[in-house]
């Protein structure tokens, strides 16, 4: 009997809408997604960078009739209200916080529109809750996320690039698109191949390790915890240190796994 579908309200989660008749070109130039053909209804994932191409803000970018949501972390929804306010200067646009609830569906759980990331994580809903089979809380989410090897950026990558939480892999960025806030760096690692580390999960017995674990590839540091359930975490991870030493975390053996969507990409 196949599982029913499952969804979860993402309290970690909140959106701010940008309206206004500019507000297609005063996002184009700041988002790492391209904003010009973005429809109502569709649903797009980008970032805002510093000027440095560091992750300031991930976002979900789902176009509507008047403008756009932005779906981002909800301990920063004002942050970035305050940040897009900065760059608005004399364009015509509004931006302000939206009351609605965001949503994750899987396993065939009905509503939203498909996560523009990996098929595998099913949906993404906004307001009312969708139709699906059970509701669950949002850890069951982060467990099956995790699963599949997808980074959560506002969890697992504070101050890192966005090439280094896999947002090239993941439909992020959009390299076609000419410039925006941070693409120089962005576009210059993804050219010259100087992607030194990457956000990778590990499989290991046991509870989860606290965020900023060491991993040593032997007696070698090879990167750092970031989000973790039992059994299951995402690490940041140096590139040429996990391939010929046995991992470790507070020395207990962990095994570094490429998720699929890596052999896509190859």
């Amino acid at each position: 009997m196949a599982e029913s579908g499952k969804a979860a309200r993402l309290a970690s989660r909140a959106v701010v809408g940008v309206i206004g008749p500019d507000w297609r070109a005063f996002l184009q130039g700041l988002l790492t997604q391209d904003v010009e053909t973005l429809q109502a209804g569709q649903l797009r994932f980008g970032a805002l960078l510093t000027p440095q191409g560091k992750l300031l803000f991930d976002l979900f970018i789902l176009g509507r009739d008047e403008g756009c949501w932005l779906d981002a972390a909800a301990d920063r929804q004002q942050a970035l209200i305050q940040r897009l306010t900065i760059y608005r200067l004399r364009a015509k646009v509004e931006i302000a916080a939206v009351v609605a609830d965001v949503w994750a569906v899987w396993n065939g759980g009905r509503g939203g529109l498909p996560d523009p990331r990996l098929d595998g994580l099913g949906r993404r809903a906004y307001g009312d809750p969708p139709g699906a089979g059970e509701i669950v809380d949002e850890a069951a989410y982060d467990a099956m996320r995790l699963g599949l090897g997808v980074p959560d950026p506002a969890k697992d990558a504070p101050d890192d690039y966005p090439i280094e939480a896999n947002f090239d892999l993941l439909n992020g960025i959009d390299f076609q698109k000419g410039c925006f806030v941070g693409q120089e760096t962005t576009s210059r690692m993804k050219r010259r191949g100087q992607i030194k580390s990457r956000m990778l999960p590990l499989r290991f017995e046991g509870p989860a390790p606290p965020f900023g674990a060491e991993v040593l590839a032997g007696t070698l540091r090879a990167g750092e915890i970031r989000s973790a359930v039992d059994g299951r975490a995402m690490a940041l991870l140096r590139l040429d240190r996990i391939e010929t030493a046995s991992l470790t975390v507070a020395g207990h053996p962990v095994t570094a796994e490429q998720p699929r969507y890596f052999a896509a990409h190859r």
